[in-house]
């Protein structure tokens, strides 16, 4: 028992820095974010990495040569997804001039964060392959909990220092979600 849920944990840890990450720049580009919303951010994080390895279970038990043909697609995706978000950030950065005035995410971005950052967890239901049905579950559940966690303390991260940074946080986390993109599709491609 201690094995499994020290491993789930570990899993939530790996799967949720890309989330990490976009929850910081997101805290950047929006400080004086609502309590409720900093939930919801990290709560759209946590369900997208329960979801996703869940997918994958479900595909290696029932749908694996259709995960097999999709996989390969799966680093241009979130190099698109985070790249187009990113750019759309920066841009925005840039036209404001330094400007105070943050670029706020709404749900449909935030939705698409959330598909972009966890759809490389989709492989780890190759992981939790030998797991029954309860077990996989659990696991997930447990990368959720990991994942809001360290989410949550990505926007706060974000938050406290985009008021330090001002005009240049929707610049900046711009350049974090085209970077984290670069990177998912170094790493799918390797």
């Amino acid at each position: 028992m201690f094995t499994f849920v020290f491993n789930s944990v570990l899993l939530g840890v790996g799967l949720a820095m890309d989330a990490f990450s976009v929850s910081l720049a997101n805290g950047l580009n929006e400080s004086d974010m609502s309590k409720r919303k900093t939930c919801g951010i990290a709560g759209v994080f946590a369900f997208f990495q329960a979801l996703m390895p869940m997918l994958g279970w479900f595909c290696i038990h029932n749908l694996l040569r259709y995960f097999t043909a999709f996989e390969k697609f799966i680093p241009w995706i979130a190099l698109a997804l985070l790249g187009f978000i990113g750019a759309k950030m920066l841009v925005d950065g840039i036209r404001s001039k330094g400007e105070t005035e943050s670029s706020k995410v709404g749900f449909l971005g935030l939705l698409v964060q959330g598909v972009a950052t966890s759809i490389d967890a989709l492989s780890v239901g190759f992981t939790i392959a030998n797991y029954n049905w309860y077990m996989a579950l659990g696991s997930a559940l447990i990368i959720a909990a990991v994942t809001f966690a360290i989410c949550l303390a990505g926007v706060f991260l974000g938050k406290k220092f985009g008021t330090k940074l001002a005009g240049k946080a929707t610049v900046f986390g711009g350049i974090i979600l085209i970077l984290i993109g670069i990177e998912i599709f170094i790493t799918g491609l390797i």
